[in-house]
């Protein structure tokens, strides 16, 4: 550690030494910094008997935290305990809430708990009738192929929203330590921004919200499946046993991410007035490397929601992207060859749902990224460096350095940014396959009107 401290003050005097110095990244930087406040601070000491050290900070050592403080202050918890007891019961995410011990964290995951043991009972039942409701599907479609091309893209749709039953355990179940990760990160972050800040984060309208979510992904999942039921003869009532848990289960990830990016942005929120509060005091420097330690953990906190939920939302992008194309030409193809009906009518509104489901999740997430990141950077961007003294100067390139080396992304694990990026490019490959299947329809209409002309 001393080494690095000699080489940097060595090369205080650029004549003496012809050497360049590397360049360093945010850690290295961060490290060198400690060490050579370390060692100012040491020779303070000798020479001032410990008078005045508030110039040199060095950051904390991390202790472990009381439990039941923790609990205090994890009001994002508290807040969205109701999404996670009806991922609970569905079966989809079976965390649990540990024990206040002192070193265990407060959400777990384990194959052996009673959580587990639970949604692993509900997949079964679950995937009986799947498996029934599915067997008649296929019967249905192999047994009559000559019923209308409407009927058989509705078949197509809900024989695939089924498939998304059998993708649970590998999309869901075995991301859950990942999970738990996430929601630690968010009870360990509130109490650090409590201790830096003297003020808690405040979640408001964010528990009647979770809650309204959570009656609306349900609400919302009967009425799809009663409008098809009455639209569709083929459609028996109990089939849509099978698909109330599949549609709730769709618009509960959607809930979820909501809940998840709104919750950066009222974080990122505080931080931001808090920093601001921080920056007309008298010698901000040490509390605005506190500052830039919450922020940093704020962003991997974002990099995390994606890297636990990347095989869910992977799954739920290709559901959307799937359903989408086939709605859409089995609507166009409808309509070129009998007109417009309520069938097509139907499919449209199909189409509608996937495509806000997308577009929510996307828009959410670019909101998200903008408040932690660009928000953020501009706010710091906009500080007068003349009005400051040196150490918060440095203090404010080093939070700028961290903002651009860790950009508060949301990747699913290396498959996909979600951003509003994405709902272009889903939309651009959509409309190519749509292009193609559509010139191969206009094709086969124009080669049997040739056949019935030579015929007559």
């Amino acid at each position: 550690m001393a080494f690095w401290a000699s080489v940097a003050s060595s090369t205080s005097d650029i004549h003496q030494s012809p050497k360049v110095m590397p360049v360093l990244n945010p850690n290295q930087r961060q490290f060198l910094h400690d060490e050579l406040s370390n060692k100012s601070k040491l020779n303070f000491l000798v020479k001032n008997n410990a008078r005045n050290l508030e110039d040199y900070y060095v950051r904390k050592e991390e202790v472990v935290d009381d439990p039941e403080l923790l609990d205090k202050h994890d009001s994002f918890y508290h807040t969205t305990k109701s999404l996670l007891v009806l991922f609970q019961i569905m079966g989809v995410m079976p965390l649990r809430r540990n024990p206040p011990i002192p070193g265990l964290p407060r959400t777990g995951y384990s194959w052996v708990s009673r959580q587990f043991f639970w949604a692993l009972f509900v997949y079964t039942l679950q995937t009986i009738l799947v498996v029934m409701v599915l067997q008649e599907r296929v019967n249905n479609f192999r047994d009559n192929p000559d019923k209308r091309f409407d009927e058989a893209i509705y078949n197509v749709i809900f024989i695939s929203l089924l498939f998304t039953n059998f993708l649970l355990p590998v999309a869901s179940w075995r991301h859950g330590p990942q999970v738990a990760i996430f929601k630690n990160m968010w009870t360990n972050y509130q109490l650090k921004f409590y201790k830096v800040t003297g003020t808690p984060i405040e979640f408001p309208n964010l528990y009647p919200l979770t809650w309204g979510l959570c009656i609306f992904s349900w609400v919302l999942s009967i009425a799809i499946n009663l409008s098809q039921y009455f639209l569709q003869p083929d459609f028996k009532l109990w089939y849509t046993f099978a698909y109330y848990p599949l549609i709730a289960m769709l618009n509960g990830f959607c809930s979820l991410w909501y809940i998840n990016c709104t919750a950066f942005g009222i974080a990122s929120k505080a931080l931001s007035e808090s920093l601001q509060k921080t920056l007309k005091s008298d010698k901000p420097a040490q509390k605005i490397t506190e500052y830039r330690y919450l922020w940093v953990d704020l962003s991997h906190m974002m990099q995390q929601l994606g890297r636990a939920y990347s095989n869910m939302y992977g799954m739920y992008c290709l559901v959307v992207f799937f359903t989408t194309i086939i709605a859409t030409y089995g609507s166009f193809s409808e309509i070129l060859d009998h007109g417009a009906t309520f069938k097509e009518i139907g499919l449209f509104v199909i189409v509608f749902y996937c495509m806000s489901l997308l577009y929510i999740i996307c828009n959410e997430a670019h909101h998200a990224s903008q408040k932690v990141g660009l928000d953020f950077q501009t706010q710091l961007l906009n500080i007068n460096l003349t009005a400051v003294d040196t150490s918060t100067q440095k203090e404010v390139e080093m939070f700028l350095v961290a903002i651009a080396k860790n950009p508060p992304t949301m990747n699913l694990d290396g498959y996909a940014t979600i951003n509003r990026e994405l709902i272009t490019s889903n939309v651009s490959f959509m409309a190519t396959y749509l292009v193609v299947l559509l010139q191969f329809k206009i094709t086969e209409q124009r080669g049997l009107r040739s056949e019935q002309s030579a015929k007559a």
